[in-house]
């Protein structure tokens, strides 16, 4: 496996279950077990209020949200990159991730594009999801 380079997700022992899902090439999404709305962040559910809320796996399926191209350097550790996405993936549950495209050109990328997760196995501990087109 190459060195990475870029900046790693800090993870936590909240979020933890999340990243060990991703190194089984799983996607999971915080759930609210009283009403059953999706979250990618840790929170109480908005909906309705409950603190009964519960990891579970979800399809990896959706579409391209909203995204945006980077032409520019922002971060010295990206200089190589340049043109890359940032894309904002609805899936299939309902809720919204942050992620990038692979796959595909980034004048490919459009709203409503269907996509689905794979898995960057980018260190021995960190595995990233992606999404990539489907079809």
């Amino acid at each position: 496996m190459a060195e990475y380079r870029k900046q790693l997700p800090l993870i936590t022992a909240v979020d933890k279950p999340f990243w060990d899902a991703a190194k089984r090439h799983e996607l999971l999404a915080y759930c609210c077990q009283n009403c059953g709305t999706y979250y990618s962040l840790i929170v109480e559910c908005v909906q309705c209020s409950t603190p009964k809320m519960e990891w579970v796996k979800v399809s990896g399926k959706g579409k391209v949200f909203t995204y945006t191209i980077y032409h520019h350097v922002y971060n010295p550790l990206w200089k190589d990159d340049i043109p890359y996405n940032a894309v904002w993936v609805q899936l299939d549950e309902g809720l919204i991730m942050m992620s990038k495209i692979v796959g595909a050109k980034n004048e490919e990328i459009y709203v409503g594009m269907p996509v689905e997760v794979v898995y960057d196995d980018i260190t021995e501990e960190v595995t990233l999801p992606k999404f990539k087109p489907v079809g």
